[in-house]
């Protein structure tokens, strides 16, 4: 890989940034000098993109709809969007994950809502007719298992995107938008045991029944993730052929 790749990072929480940034560095096939971890939460978005092969967004604990937010969440969530223009115009790459549909959603014009929340562990995806012509997505089988764990959600395909992957529990999974970005709901880095450490750092954050941990987690590590893994090598693939 000439450039290496951009992981930004989205979560307050160091320890479970740090898993987040070894989750993708494993998934998309790199080693550590091909994935820069830059801290949105305490650094600006750099102004540089360019020296970047492609970027991708991890999740967070931060919820477009909160309604209280500090203007570290604030100045966070403007960056993105800032990054969601660059790959849309097709000035870099990108994938956004989990937290970052959401404020992709609401850039586009779409609505975020507390109504297609998902509980913690694994979710049954299919694929659109787009998802299997997708450039990164029709690799994937038409139906696979993901991780999820959110409390908000795309309630429809936002204007200008393109619906590629779907789910009952929640109607919007995955979308392509403009020239080079794709964003999902689920989450596409994790093994199942780093998702149970990251349940350990978010036990209390209300995503699940905290006294119900090892239940949850016995259900996480029964899902297959070999589907959101090809997503990323997919996406590590098309960087390194750009």
């Amino acid at each position: 890989m000439t450039a290496p790749l951009l992981y930004v990072c989205a979560r307050p929480q160091r320890v479970a940034a740090v898993a987040e940034w070894a989750s993708f560095r494993d998934g998309l096939g790199v080693r550590d000098d091909e994935l820069v971890h830059h801290d949105l939460v305490r650094e600006p978005l750099p102004a540089d993109l360019d020296r970047f092969a492609a970027v991708v967004v991890g999740g967070s604990p931060f919820n477009v709809t909160d309604p209280d937010k500090t203007d570290v969440q604030r100045r966070l969530e403007s960056d993105l969007e800032r990054l969601a223009a660059a790959a849309i115009e097709g000035r870099t790459s990108a994938l956004f994950t989990c937290f970052g549909i959401g404020v992709v959603t609401r850039f586009l014009g779409g609505e975020v809502t507390l109504g297609h929340p998902e509980g913690t562990g694994p979710a049954d995806i299919s694929l659109t007719d787009a998802g299997r012509a997708d450039e990164l997505f029709g690799i994937l089988e038409p139906h696979f298992e993901a991780l999820t764990a959110h409390k908000e959600g795309t309630a429809s395909v936002p204007p200008g995107a393109t619906l590629l992957a779907e789910n009952a529990a929640c109607p919007v999974q995955a979308y392509r938008a403009g020239r080079a970005l794709w964003a999902t709901q689920f989450h596409p880095e994790p093994t199942t045991e780093a998702f149970v450490e990251r349940m350990v750092v978010y036990r209390d954050a209300g995503y699940f029944d905290a006294d119900a941990f090892d239940e949850v987690s016995a259900h996480v590590r029964t899902a297959s993730v070999e589907q959101p893994t090809r997503l990323l090598r997919s996406f590590a693939a098309r960087a390194v052929a750009a």
